[in-house]
Protein backbone atom coordinates (compact mmCIF):
# COMPACT_ATOMS: atom_id res chain seq x y z
CA UNK A 1 0.00 0.00 0.00
CA UNK A 2 1.86 3.34 -1.29
CA UNK A 3 1.02 6.66 -0.42
CA UNK A 4 -0.41 7.12 -3.95
CA UNK A 5 -3.69 5.29 -3.41
CA UNK A 6 -6.29 7.33 -1.42
CA UNK A 7 -7.48 7.06 2.29
CA UNK A 8 -10.47 6.42 1.04
CA UNK A 9 -12.45 10.00 2.03
CA UNK A 10 -14.44 12.61 -0.65
CA UNK A 11 -14.83 14.63 3.29
CA UNK A 12 -13.17 17.81 3.01
CA UNK A 13 -10.14 17.95 4.82
CA UNK A 14 -10.64 20.64 8.07
CA UNK A 15 -9.28 23.97 9.34
CA UNK A 16 -6.32 24.18 11.34
CA UNK A 17 -7.25 24.68 15.01
CA UNK A 18 -7.65 28.38 15.59
CA UNK A 19 -9.12 28.34 12.35
CA UNK A 20 -12.05 25.97 13.35
CA UNK A 21 -12.35 27.80 16.66
CA UNK A 22 -12.80 30.88 15.10
CA UNK A 23 -15.04 29.89 12.36
CA UNK A 24 -17.55 28.38 15.33
CA UNK A 25 -17.34 31.75 16.91
CA UNK A 26 -18.13 33.70 13.47
CA UNK A 27 -20.83 31.33 13.12
CA UNK A 28 -19.66 30.30 9.87
CA UNK A 29 -20.15 26.36 10.76
CA UNK A 30 -20.73 24.44 13.59
CA UNK A 31 -19.89 22.79 15.82
CA UNK A 32 -22.12 19.27 15.12
CA UNK A 33 -20.73 20.01 10.87
CA UNK A 34 -17.69 19.80 12.51
CA UNK A 35 -17.49 16.81 14.64
CA UNK A 36 -19.42 14.61 11.77
CA UNK A 37 -16.90 15.57 9.57
CA UNK A 38 -14.41 14.23 11.78
CA UNK A 39 -15.70 11.43 12.79
CA UNK A 40 -17.02 10.37 8.87
CA UNK A 41 -12.58 10.98 7.90
CA UNK A 42 -11.63 8.78 10.36
CA UNK A 43 -13.94 5.80 9.81
CA UNK A 44 -12.79 6.19 5.72
CA UNK A 45 -9.48 6.15 6.90
CA UNK A 46 -9.72 3.97 9.49
CA UNK A 47 -8.78 0.53 7.45
CA UNK A 48 -5.81 2.20 5.64
CA UNK A 49 -4.20 4.71 8.13
CA UNK A 50 -5.23 2.92 11.37
CA UNK A 51 -4.59 5.41 13.47
CA UNK A 52 -7.77 5.69 15.92
CA UNK A 53 -7.99 2.83 18.72
CA UNK A 54 -11.31 4.00 19.85
CA UNK A 55 -14.24 6.60 18.63
CA UNK A 56 -16.60 8.15 20.57
CA UNK A 57 -18.79 8.90 17.79
CA UNK A 58 -22.18 8.76 19.80
CA UNK A 59 -20.84 11.28 22.69
CA UNK A 60 -19.14 13.65 20.62
CA UNK A 61 -21.91 14.20 18.30
CA UNK A 62 -24.12 14.93 21.76
CA UNK A 63 -21.23 17.15 22.91
CA UNK A 64 -21.25 19.05 19.95
CA UNK A 65 -24.85 20.10 19.93
CA UNK A 66 -24.63 20.82 23.36
CA UNK A 67 -21.45 22.92 22.36
CA UNK A 68 -23.80 25.03 19.40
CA UNK A 69 -26.35 25.73 21.68
CA UNK A 70 -23.72 27.26 23.78
CA UNK A 71 -22.24 29.04 21.04
CA UNK A 72 -25.92 30.27 19.95
CA UNK A 73 -26.24 31.55 23.14
CA UNK A 74 -22.99 33.81 22.79
CA UNK A 75 -20.69 31.60 25.06
CA UNK A 76 -16.82 31.86 23.60
CA UNK A 77 -14.05 29.33 24.84
CA UNK A 78 -11.06 28.52 23.03
CA UNK A 79 -11.69 25.55 21.95
CA UNK A 80 -15.68 25.49 22.37
CA UNK A 81 -16.64 23.01 19.59
CA UNK A 82 -13.74 22.31 17.97
CA UNK A 83 -12.76 18.41 17.45
CA UNK A 84 -9.43 17.20 19.26
CA UNK A 85 -7.77 13.55 19.72
CA UNK A 86 -6.61 12.50 22.90
CA UNK A 87 -3.46 9.93 23.05
CA UNK A 88 -4.50 5.52 24.50
CA UNK A 89 -2.31 6.68 27.15
CA UNK A 90 -4.69 9.19 28.50
CA UNK A 91 -7.59 8.61 30.57
CA UNK A 92 -11.17 9.37 29.14
CA UNK A 93 -14.32 8.93 31.84
CA UNK A 94 -16.18 5.58 30.32
CA UNK A 95 -13.28 4.33 28.05
CA UNK A 96 -10.68 1.49 28.61
CA UNK A 97 -6.88 3.37 28.51
CA UNK A 98 -5.41 0.12 27.27
CA UNK A 99 -2.08 2.29 26.19
CA UNK A 100 -1.73 -0.05 23.44
CA UNK A 101 -1.91 -3.09 25.22
CA UNK A 102 -3.89 -6.36 24.40
CA UNK A 103 -6.72 -7.53 26.49
CA UNK A 104 -9.63 -6.99 28.89
CA UNK A 105 -9.09 -3.27 31.02
CA UNK A 106 -11.78 -1.29 32.99
CA UNK A 107 -13.58 1.96 31.90
CA UNK A 108 -11.71 4.97 33.25
CA UNK A 109 -13.46 6.31 36.06
CA UNK A 110 -12.30 9.53 35.84
CA UNK A 111 -10.91 12.30 33.17
CA UNK A 112 -7.17 13.05 33.04
CA UNK A 113 -6.70 16.66 33.84
CA UNK A 114 -5.17 17.41 30.75
CA UNK A 115 -9.00 15.92 29.26
CA UNK A 116 -10.42 17.82 32.12
CA UNK A 117 -8.91 20.83 30.78
CA UNK A 118 -9.81 20.21 27.19
CA UNK A 119 -13.33 20.06 27.96
CA UNK A 120 -13.03 23.13 30.16
CA UNK A 121 -11.57 24.61 26.93
CA UNK A 122 -14.76 23.45 25.17
CA UNK A 123 -12.79 20.85 22.86
CA UNK A 124 -14.77 18.11 21.94
CA UNK A 125 -12.54 14.59 22.05
CA UNK A 126 -14.06 12.59 19.03
CA UNK A 127 -11.79 9.54 20.04
CA UNK A 128 -7.85 7.80 20.91
CA UNK A 129 -5.55 7.22 18.91
CA UNK A 130 -3.07 4.23 18.96
CA UNK A 131 -0.12 4.08 21.08
CA UNK A 132 2.44 1.50 21.25
CA UNK A 133 2.24 -0.88 24.08
CA UNK A 134 3.11 1.01 26.91
CA UNK A 135 5.05 4.02 24.86
CA UNK A 136 8.39 1.94 24.49
CA UNK A 137 8.83 2.43 21.01
CA UNK A 138 9.55 4.87 18.15
CA UNK A 139 6.90 3.03 15.93
CA UNK A 140 3.23 2.92 16.23
CA UNK A 141 2.28 -1.30 15.46
CA UNK A 142 1.44 -4.20 17.90
CA UNK A 143 -1.12 -7.31 17.99
CA UNK A 144 -3.99 -5.19 19.60
CA UNK A 145 -4.69 -3.32 17.46
CA UNK A 146 -2.62 -3.67 13.96
CA UNK A 147 -0.06 -1.27 12.40
CA UNK A 148 -0.67 2.73 12.38
CA UNK A 149 0.28 4.17 8.97
CA UNK A 150 1.99 6.92 7.78
CA UNK A 151 -0.34 9.22 5.47
CA UNK A 152 2.70 10.67 3.27
CA UNK A 153 3.73 7.01 2.03
CA UNK A 154 1.71 4.18 4.06
CA UNK A 155 4.02 1.24 4.00
CA UNK A 156 6.03 3.65 6.48
CA UNK A 157 5.40 4.04 10.14
CA UNK A 158 4.35 8.06 11.48
CA UNK A 159 6.41 6.94 14.47
CA UNK A 160 5.81 6.51 17.61
CA UNK A 161 4.75 6.65 20.28
CA UNK A 162 2.38 8.92 19.87
CA UNK A 163 1.58 7.53 16.41
CA UNK A 164 -1.77 7.37 15.82
CA UNK A 165 -2.18 11.65 17.25
CA UNK A 166 0.20 12.06 14.70
CA UNK A 167 -1.02 10.34 11.59
CA UNK A 168 -4.60 11.46 12.75
CA UNK A 169 -3.09 15.16 12.42
CA UNK A 170 -1.06 14.54 9.67
CA UNK A 171 -3.83 13.53 7.26
CA UNK A 172 -6.37 16.06 8.55
CA UNK A 173 -8.59 13.83 10.18
CA UNK A 174 -8.65 16.42 13.69
CA UNK A 175 -7.04 19.91 13.35
CA UNK A 176 -4.75 18.77 16.23
CA UNK A 177 -4.02 16.07 19.15
CA UNK A 178 -2.72 15.58 22.58
CA UNK A 179 0.52 13.06 22.41
CA UNK A 180 2.92 12.51 25.23
CA UNK A 181 6.63 12.32 25.48
CA UNK A 182 8.92 10.01 27.40
CA UNK A 183 11.72 9.47 24.93
CA UNK A 184 11.04 11.99 22.20
CA UNK A 185 7.29 10.59 21.62
CA UNK A 186 5.78 13.62 20.73
CA UNK A 187 9.01 15.13 18.58
CA UNK A 188 9.95 11.58 16.89
CA UNK A 189 6.03 11.06 15.19
CA UNK A 190 6.19 14.98 14.23
CA UNK A 191 9.47 14.33 12.87
CA UNK A 192 8.38 11.47 10.48
CA UNK A 193 4.61 13.31 9.71
CA UNK A 194 6.10 16.59 9.23
CA UNK A 195 3.92 18.12 12.31
CA UNK A 196 5.34 21.11 14.66
CA UNK A 197 5.50 19.03 17.95
CA UNK A 198 5.61 20.39 20.98
CA UNK A 199 7.65 18.23 24.34
CA UNK A 200 6.85 21.53 27.22
CA UNK A 201 9.24 22.26 30.43
CA UNK A 202 8.10 18.59 32.83
CA UNK A 203 5.04 19.65 34.65
CA UNK A 204 3.63 22.36 32.35
CA UNK A 205 0.72 19.68 31.17
CA UNK A 206 -0.44 17.52 34.00
CA UNK A 207 -0.25 14.14 33.68
CA UNK A 208 -2.25 13.35 36.70
CA UNK A 209 -3.67 10.46 37.39
CA UNK A 210 0.75 9.58 36.93
CA UNK A 211 1.70 12.77 38.49
CA UNK A 212 5.30 11.73 37.64
CA UNK A 213 4.86 9.24 34.53
CA UNK A 214 8.19 7.76 33.84
CA UNK A 215 10.13 8.36 36.93
CA UNK A 216 9.46 12.02 35.82
CA UNK A 217 10.46 11.09 31.77
CA UNK A 218 6.99 11.43 30.50
CA UNK A 219 5.54 14.70 29.44
CA UNK A 220 2.11 15.54 27.37
CA UNK A 221 2.16 17.61 24.37
CA UNK A 222 0.64 18.63 21.02
CA UNK A 223 1.05 18.08 17.85
CA UNK A 224 -0.17 20.11 14.98
CA UNK A 225 0.17 21.85 11.65
CA UNK A 226 1.34 25.31 12.83
CA UNK A 227 3.16 26.73 15.58
CA UNK A 228 -0.22 28.71 16.10
CA UNK A 229 -2.41 25.93 16.27
CA UNK A 230 -0.12 23.71 18.93
CA UNK A 231 0.59 26.66 20.55
CA UNK A 232 -3.21 27.09 21.43
CA UNK A 233 -3.52 23.57 22.15
CA UNK A 234 -0.51 23.52 25.01
CA UNK A 235 -2.35 27.31 26.45
CA UNK A 236 -5.74 25.24 26.53
CA UNK A 237 -3.87 21.78 28.41
CA UNK A 238 -1.63 23.75 30.16
CA UNK A 239 -1.68 23.56 34.23
CA UNK A 240 -0.99 21.13 37.12
CA UNK A 241 -3.39 19.19 39.04
CA UNK A 242 -3.39 19.56 42.90
CA UNK A 243 -1.04 16.14 43.54
CA UNK A 244 1.39 17.63 40.90
CA UNK A 245 4.85 17.84 42.23
CA UNK A 246 5.98 19.81 39.32
CA UNK A 247 4.58 22.90 39.02
CA UNK A 248 6.50 25.75 36.46
CA UNK A 249 5.24 28.89 36.18
CA UNK A 250 2.49 29.60 33.32
CA UNK A 251 3.33 30.50 30.12
CA UNK A 252 1.66 32.40 26.99
CA UNK A 253 2.44 30.28 24.42
CA UNK A 254 0.10 31.71 21.66
CA UNK A 255 1.30 35.16 22.55
CA UNK A 256 4.73 34.34 21.92
CA UNK A 257 3.85 32.23 18.44
CA UNK A 258 3.05 36.11 17.25
CA UNK A 259 6.14 37.89 18.59
CA UNK A 260 9.67 37.89 16.82
CA UNK A 261 12.52 35.99 18.99
CA UNK A 262 14.87 38.60 18.70
CA UNK A 263 18.52 37.53 17.37
CA UNK A 264 19.43 34.62 18.88
CA UNK A 265 22.82 32.53 19.82
CA UNK A 266 21.64 29.01 18.03
CA UNK A 267 24.31 25.77 18.54
CA UNK A 268 24.23 23.17 16.01
CA UNK A 269 24.86 19.78 17.21
CA UNK A 270 25.31 16.70 15.32
CA UNK A 271 26.91 14.12 17.74
CA UNK A 272 24.12 12.62 19.73
CA UNK A 273 25.14 11.17 23.52
CA UNK A 274 26.67 8.14 24.08
CA UNK A 275 24.67 5.22 22.63
CA UNK A 276 27.08 2.71 21.72
CA UNK A 277 25.81 2.17 18.62
CA UNK A 278 28.07 4.38 16.40
CA UNK A 279 25.15 5.75 15.04
CA UNK A 280 25.04 9.40 12.50
CA UNK A 281 22.45 11.22 10.94
CA UNK A 282 21.70 9.69 7.65
CA UNK A 283 23.04 11.99 4.66
CA UNK A 284 19.30 13.33 3.77
CA UNK A 285 18.77 13.91 7.52
CA UNK A 286 22.03 15.85 7.60
CA UNK A 287 20.86 17.74 4.46
CA UNK A 288 17.64 19.26 5.60
CA UNK A 289 18.44 20.25 9.27
CA UNK A 290 21.85 21.31 7.47
CA UNK A 291 19.47 23.92 5.06
CA UNK A 292 17.03 24.74 8.02
CA UNK A 293 20.30 25.98 9.97
CA UNK A 294 21.00 28.17 7.25
CA UNK A 295 17.65 29.23 7.09
CA UNK A 296 18.19 30.48 10.98
CA UNK A 297 21.41 32.43 9.70
CA UNK A 298 19.39 33.96 6.91
CA UNK A 299 16.91 35.18 9.63
CA UNK A 300 19.92 36.77 11.24
CA UNK A 301 20.54 34.68 13.80
CA UNK A 302 24.58 33.53 14.96
CA UNK A 303 24.76 29.51 14.01
CA UNK A 304 27.64 28.13 15.15
CA UNK A 305 28.12 23.78 15.76
CA UNK A 306 28.95 22.81 19.35
CA UNK A 307 29.06 19.95 21.58
CA UNK A 308 26.71 19.47 24.17
CA UNK A 309 28.33 17.80 27.40
CA UNK A 310 26.14 14.86 27.22
CA UNK A 311 28.46 12.66 29.69
CA UNK A 312 26.91 9.30 30.52
CA UNK A 313 23.39 10.86 30.49
CA UNK A 314 22.22 7.09 29.68
CA UNK A 315 23.25 6.06 33.03
CA UNK A 316 19.91 8.50 34.19
CA UNK A 317 17.38 7.60 31.77
CA UNK A 318 17.57 3.62 31.40
CA UNK A 319 16.67 2.62 34.92
CA UNK A 320 13.63 5.33 35.30
CA UNK A 321 12.56 4.49 31.78
CA UNK A 322 12.50 0.64 32.64
CA UNK A 323 11.04 1.35 35.90
CA UNK A 324 8.05 3.27 34.49
CA UNK A 325 7.46 0.17 32.08
CA UNK A 326 7.68 -2.05 35.08
CA UNK A 327 4.97 0.23 37.03
CA UNK A 328 2.18 0.00 34.60
CA UNK A 329 2.72 -3.44 33.30
CA UNK A 330 2.52 -4.55 36.67
CA UNK A 331 -1.05 -3.16 36.63
CA UNK A 332 -2.02 -4.91 33.32
CA UNK A 333 -5.00 -7.72 34.67
CA UNK A 334 -3.43 -9.89 31.50
CA UNK A 335 0.51 -9.78 31.52
CA UNK A 336 0.86 -12.82 29.76
CA UNK A 337 -0.80 -10.78 26.65
CA UNK A 338 2.27 -8.44 26.90
CA UNK A 339 4.79 -7.94 24.29
CA UNK A 340 7.88 -10.53 25.09
CA UNK A 341 9.99 -7.26 24.49
CA UNK A 342 7.62 -5.77 27.30
CA UNK A 343 8.18 -8.27 29.94
CA UNK A 344 11.81 -8.28 29.45
CA UNK A 345 11.85 -4.70 30.21
CA UNK A 346 9.29 -5.10 33.02
CA UNK A 347 12.36 -7.70 34.92
CA UNK A 348 14.82 -5.21 33.96
CA UNK A 349 12.50 -2.57 35.40
CA UNK A 350 12.19 -4.42 38.45
CA UNK A 351 15.49 -5.37 39.00
CA UNK A 352 16.79 -1.53 38.48
CA UNK A 353 13.66 0.21 40.86
CA UNK A 354 14.07 1.68 44.39
CA UNK A 355 17.62 2.60 44.84
CA UNK A 356 18.96 2.50 41.60
CA UNK A 357 16.19 4.65 40.37
CA UNK A 358 16.53 7.28 43.29
CA UNK A 359 20.66 7.39 42.02
CA UNK A 360 19.96 8.02 38.52
CA UNK A 361 17.16 10.88 39.79
CA UNK A 362 19.43 12.49 41.96
CA UNK A 363 21.72 12.87 38.73
CA UNK A 364 19.37 14.89 37.18
CA UNK A 365 21.06 18.45 38.80
CA UNK A 366 24.67 17.54 38.28
CA UNK A 367 23.37 16.84 34.36
CA UNK A 368 21.11 20.33 34.80
CA UNK A 369 24.77 22.11 35.41
CA UNK A 370 26.94 20.30 32.80
CA UNK A 371 24.38 20.30 29.78
CA UNK A 372 23.20 23.95 31.14
CA UNK A 373 26.80 25.20 30.88
CA UNK A 374 25.84 25.64 26.64
CA UNK A 375 23.30 27.77 27.51
CA UNK A 376 25.01 30.03 29.96
CA UNK A 377 27.74 32.36 28.98
CA UNK A 378 31.75 31.45 30.59
CA UNK A 379 34.08 33.47 29.85
CA UNK A 380 37.18 32.41 28.19
CA UNK A 381 35.20 29.13 27.17
CA UNK A 382 34.11 28.36 23.91
CA UNK A 383 30.87 26.27 22.78
CA UNK A 384 28.81 28.45 26.14
CA UNK A 385 26.46 31.57 26.10
CA UNK A 386 23.74 30.04 23.65
CA UNK A 387 19.93 30.56 23.28
CA UNK A 388 18.93 27.76 21.68
CA UNK A 389 20.20 23.84 20.43
CA UNK A 390 19.48 22.72 16.77
CA UNK A 391 19.40 19.26 16.51
CA UNK A 392 17.97 16.45 14.07
CA UNK A 393 15.02 14.91 15.43
CA UNK A 394 16.15 11.81 14.26
CA UNK A 395 19.14 9.94 13.12
CA UNK A 396 16.77 8.36 9.87
CA UNK A 397 13.61 9.33 7.61
CA UNK A 398 10.70 7.08 8.34
CA UNK A 399 11.07 3.19 9.07
CA UNK A 400 9.13 0.86 6.99
CA UNK A 401 6.17 -0.95 8.66
CA UNK A 402 7.12 -3.90 10.02
CA UNK A 403 10.83 -3.19 10.57
CA UNK A 404 10.99 -3.81 14.25
CA UNK A 405 8.87 -7.12 13.96
CA UNK A 406 10.33 -10.01 15.52
CA UNK A 407 13.56 -8.54 17.47
CA UNK A 408 14.74 -9.31 20.51
CA UNK A 409 14.45 -6.65 23.36
CA UNK A 410 17.93 -6.32 22.97
CA UNK A 411 18.09 -6.08 19.12
CA UNK A 412 15.12 -3.40 19.64
CA UNK A 413 16.80 -1.28 22.06
CA UNK A 414 20.01 -1.09 19.67
CA UNK A 415 17.56 -0.20 16.30
CA UNK A 416 15.53 2.25 18.13
CA UNK A 417 19.15 3.88 19.32
CA UNK A 418 20.07 4.19 16.13
CA UNK A 419 16.71 5.49 14.43
CA UNK A 420 16.20 7.75 17.34
CA UNK A 421 19.36 8.86 19.87
CA UNK A 422 18.64 12.33 19.99
CA UNK A 423 15.73 12.75 21.49
CA UNK A 424 15.44 11.58 25.14
CA UNK A 425 18.28 13.71 26.98
CA UNK A 426 15.55 16.51 27.20
CA UNK A 427 13.28 14.46 29.23
CA UNK A 428 16.07 13.06 31.67
CA UNK A 429 16.27 16.96 32.10
CA UNK A 430 12.88 17.79 32.03
CA UNK A 431 13.58 20.51 29.57
CA UNK A 432 11.30 21.73 26.88
CA UNK A 433 11.93 21.06 23.29
CA UNK A 434 9.88 21.60 19.58
CA UNK A 435 10.26 19.58 16.56
CA UNK A 436 10.02 21.26 13.51
CA UNK A 437 9.16 20.39 9.41
CA UNK A 438 13.00 20.55 8.25
CA UNK A 439 12.01 18.87 4.68
CA UNK A 440 11.88 15.88 3.03
CA UNK A 441 14.04 13.18 1.48
CA UNK A 442 14.21 12.08 -1.92
CA UNK A 443 11.65 9.53 -1.45
CA UNK A 444 9.10 12.08 -0.01
CA UNK A 445 9.69 10.65 3.52
CA UNK A 446 9.12 13.73 6.19
CA UNK A 447 12.50 14.56 8.74
CA UNK A 448 12.56 16.99 11.21
CA UNK A 449 14.76 19.37 13.23
CA UNK A 450 14.49 19.58 17.15
CA UNK A 451 14.80 23.19 18.89
CA UNK A 452 16.22 22.53 22.27
CA UNK A 453 16.21 25.00 24.80
CA UNK A 454 16.79 25.42 28.85
CA UNK A 455 14.55 25.23 31.97
CA UNK A 456 11.48 26.62 31.08
CA UNK A 457 12.27 28.26 27.90
CA UNK A 458 8.78 27.47 25.85
CA UNK A 459 8.14 30.76 24.88
CA UNK A 460 12.00 31.58 23.06
CA UNK A 461 11.45 27.92 21.32
CA UNK A 462 7.82 28.82 20.12
CA UNK A 463 8.57 32.56 18.68
CA UNK A 464 11.69 31.20 17.10
CA UNK A 465 9.60 28.19 15.42
CA UNK A 466 7.05 30.50 14.52
CA UNK A 467 9.48 32.86 12.60
CA UNK A 468 11.15 29.86 11.24
CA UNK A 469 7.50 28.89 9.72
CA UNK A 470 6.90 32.29 8.40
CA UNK A 471 9.72 32.16 5.90
CA UNK A 472 9.42 28.46 5.30
CA UNK A 473 5.68 27.73 5.13
CA UNK A 474 5.84 24.41 5.68
CA UNK A 475 2.08 23.80 6.74
CA UNK A 476 1.32 24.42 3.19
CA UNK A 477 2.76 20.80 2.46
CA UNK A 478 -0.17 17.71 2.78
CA UNK A 479 0.31 14.38 2.19
CA UNK A 480 0.04 13.17 -1.25
CA UNK A 481 -2.60 10.48 0.01
CA UNK A 482 -4.98 12.78 1.39
CA UNK A 483 -7.46 14.32 -1.10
Amino acid sequence: MSSAESIGTDVADPAGLADSARALADGRSTATQLVSAALARIEASQGTLNAFRHLRAEAALTEAAEADRRLAAGERLPLLGVPVAVKDDTDVTGMPTYFGCAGELPAATADSEAVRRLRAAGAVIVGKTNSCELGQWPFTEGPAFGATRNPWNTDHTPGGSSGGSAAAVAAGLVPAALGSDGAGSVRIPAAWTHLVGIKPQRGRISVHPHSDAFQGLTVNGPLARTVGDAALLLDAVAGAHPDDPHRPPPVEARAAARREPGRLRIAVAWRPPLTLTRTAPHPEVRRAVTALAEALAALGHHVEEARPRYGLIGLGFVPRATAGIAELAALHPQPALLDARTRSALRTGTRLGGRVVRVAREREVRQHRRIGALFHPSRGRAGSGFDVLLTPTTALPPPRIGSFDGLSAWRTDVAIAEACPYAWPWNVLGWPGINVPAGFTSDGLPVGAQLLGPSRSEERLISLAAQLEAALRWYEHRPPAVP
